[in-house]
């Protein structure tokens, strides 16, 4: 897009006169030119926040979301617009990002195309994990472009955001979205890297606060089995956090972890248990 504008800034300039109109469009056509190259290294996510804007439905106090993926099935080729934009980011251009832009992209990354992959589907579908020939197939087909490469959710979570080690931040596990009613809440807007902090942030806070999900009885903590799939990411000093209780202890006031047992799970002292993780599709 960027090499066709100034195709055409040189054909004008070689072929009209230029009076004051004809400078008028000159500059504009240039104001153009630079606003696409800035807005390519910081990824307009409008039209993916729009789609989420319209299609998820918040309940129990931000706590849980619903999709409502008729509205997505009919708005879909603004999903498909949005992710044929996304398969034209060239890696070179993306590693000179930030590193919250960068990681917002590959969250709305992720979100997007499982939505896209369940819509493959959708409405005859009850859970994810029917999608391929095993309970896990859906994150292993190579379905995404990206990068120009052809990768998996898998590919997207535990390859880029997880694998490249550059990130450290556990949070991305309350934001990238699995369809799954398991599955922290999907978030009512596009993530973005000027606010990716405070979305992270007020996910996780959520996410603790679902007592369906994460609550504490009888002197134990009952939380998502994503603490125990996931239990290295809270291990590797992200805030000084060095465990999955650690992380927890941060967290008490949204688990409502009374304050004589709190120095227990600091200690990690505190029994943790895992709950069972619910895989029926977030429908509406």
């Amino acid at each position: 897009m960027f090499v066709g504008k100034s195709m055409n800034i040189a054909l004008l300039w070689k072929y009209k006169p230029m009076g004051k109109i004809h400078l008028l469009v000159l500059a504009m056509l240039v104001m153009a030119c630079t606003a696409t190259q800035k807005t390519y290294g910081n990824f307009d996510h409008s039209q993916w926040d729009e789609l989420l804007k319209q299609n998820v439905i918040v309940i129990d106090d931000g706590q849980a979301t619903q999709v409502n993926f008729e509205g997505m099935l009919a708005d879909r080729e603004k999903l498909q617009i949005y992710l044929n934009r996304t398969a034209l980011v060239v890696r070179e251009e993306f590693d000179t990002w930030e590193l919250a832009d960068q990681l917002a992209f590959l969250i709305n990354i992720y979100n997007a195309w499982t939505v896209e992959l369940i819509l493959t589907e959708y409405p005859d579908l009850r859970s994810i994990r029917q999608i391929g020939l095993f309970p896990f197939s859906a994150w292993r087909r190579n379905f995404i472009n990206l990068f120009g490469d052809r990768v998996s959710l898998d590919d997207v979570e535990h390859g880029m955001i997880r694998g490249w080690g550059i990130y450290n931040e556990p949070r991305i596990h309350f934001a990238v979205n699995c369809a799954a009613i398991g599955c922290p809440a999907l978030r009512a807007e596009a993530y973005t890297g000027d606010r990716l902090e405070e979305q992270l942030e007020d996910n996780t806070k959520l996410f603790l606060m679902d007592r369906n999900r994460n609550y504490f009885s009888d002197g134990q903590i009952y939380v998502s089995s994503i603490f125990d799939w996931y239990e290295e990411d809270f291990e590797q000093g992200w805030n000084s956090i060095d465990s999955v209780a650690n992380f927890l202890a941060s967290y008490a006031a949204e688990l409502e972890i009374p304050d004589n047992v709190l120095p227990q799970l600091k200690q990690d002292e505190l029994r943790i248990r895992y709950l069972r993780y619910d895989w029926d599709l977030n429908r509406h």
